[in-house]
Parts: C-alpha cells; structure tokens; sequence
C-alpha cells in the first residue's frame, strides 16, 4: 500500500495526463476547499470548463487563489495536469514566495489506461491524441523532477494504487517553512 505523508501546510501538485484520475484522487484524499481545479477555474472564467481558450485567465485565477491560500497557511492541492516543467516552475515559485514545501504526486499511469477513463467520463474527454502528448511530456520531464525543488515525491503507477494509497498529513514546525528537499519514489 502507497502511504504519502504530506507537510499540512504545503503545496501539493497533481501531476499526470487527463483520465489518470487526480480529481477522483483529490476527491478521496482532501477537502474540496483544499483543492484548485484548472477544470473549475476555466469554468469560473468561461462558465465551460471545456473551454480552452479561457485557460490562460483560469490559470490567472489558480495562481491568485493559490497565492491567498498559501500566504494564510493552508494546505493547497492543485489538480491539473502539470506535466510540463514550466507549468509546474511558476507553482514552485509560489510555494517558495510563501516559505512553504512543495510535494508532488505523479500519477505514471500506462496511457491506455487514462485513454480507458478519459471515454468512460460521462461529460468531459479530452481524446486519445491529447493524452497521448500530456503523457509524452511528463514522461520528458521526469528525469529532472526531483530536482525541481520539492520536499517530497510520489509515484503512483496504476488505478489500483491510488485507490488503495493512504494520506497522512504531517505537522510539525519545520513544516511551516521549505525543509531540505527528500524524494522519495513509492
């Protein structure tokens, strides 16, 4: 069983293709105030979480709500794919604005698999090309990951995995500020 122990006040991104299933994980594992949708966010902006062109603003949004929870000292997890390093440099900058930890989970599912769940969504696919590329740009960026700056990272390999994995958050007072980074590969 993967056990993940996450810093409470920290920065938690998501990290994988659509249909890996971060939301369902983020649903299962933390309070809905506790997590940032890019769906949501270009929703808010566009009234369709569909709606690509309204990415730019949502991830305005993202980054602004990120920033307030953060500076208040509140755990933060933010669902979107993340599978680009510059993507995920402008997250870590925030966290480090905010003397917070950062911890990623990357959700290194087979692409088959998120095509499988991306076609049993009921209102929102992204298709097999687009997951085909986000999965090819993680697997790019994942050489250099855990030297991009956060405390912890997780792996989490199949559907099996996440549905069995555990969340305990940590507290601590060094938790209140970057501690020295440790990975770990679950």
């Amino acid at each position: 069983m993967l056990k993940l122990t996450i810093p409470k006040f920290s920065l938690v991104l998501l990290i994988g293709p659509a249909g890996c299933g971060k939301s369902t994980f983020a649903k299962n594992h933390f309070k809905p105030t506790e997590v940032i949708s890019s769906d949501f966010c270009r929703a808010l902006v566009s009234d369709d979480e569909n709606d690509q062109s309204a990415s730019a603003g949502a991830f305005e949004v993202l980054h602004l709500i990120a920033a307030k929870r953060l500076s208040a000292g509140r755990l933060t997890v933010i669902d979107a794919t993340n599978v680009q390093k510059r993507a995920r440099a402008s997250l870590l900058a925030l966290a480090r604005r905010y003397h917070r930890p950062a911890v990623a989970i990357v959700f290194n599912m087979p692409v088959e698999i998120c095509i499988q769940q991306d076609r049993a969504r009921p209102n929102r696919r992204v298709g097999p090309e687009v997951i085909r590329r986000q999965a090819q740009d993680l697997h790019r960026s994942l050489p250099g990951l855990e030297n991009e700056g956060f405390a912890h990272v997780y792996f989490v390999e199949s559907p099996g995995e996440a549905g069995e994995a555990t969340v305990q958050r940590r507290h601590g007072a060094r938790d209140r500020m970057l501690p020295r980074r440790a990975s770990m590969k679950a």
